[in-house]
């Protein structure tokens, strides 16, 4: 029969190994922040002109290639 003492020890050996590995997961998260790609904050859901939009505020393209995008955007919906 195993002693109360002995099985209240392994438990606590598993909580610090198991907050050990949340605290080195936490850790990475904030040394290592997740970096967006480009259309990626669009969210699934997101027409071509939101994308587009997006794209044109955050500096990704030009204004001309707005433009042009933007015109071939709606004549495909046409």
């Amino acid at each position: 029969m195993m002693h109360l003492g002995m099985g209240f020890g392994l438990v606590l050996i598993v909580a610090f190994w198991i907050g050990l590995i949340a605290l080195g997961i936490w850790l990475v998260r904030l040394l290592f922040p997740h970096v967006d790609r480009p259309g990626a904050s669009a969210g699934p859901g997101a027409s071509a002109r939101e994308i587009l939009d997006r794209r044109f505020a955050q500096g990704e393209i030009s204004s001309e290639e707005y433009e042009r995008m933007k015109r071939a955007i709606s004549e495909e919906t046409r």
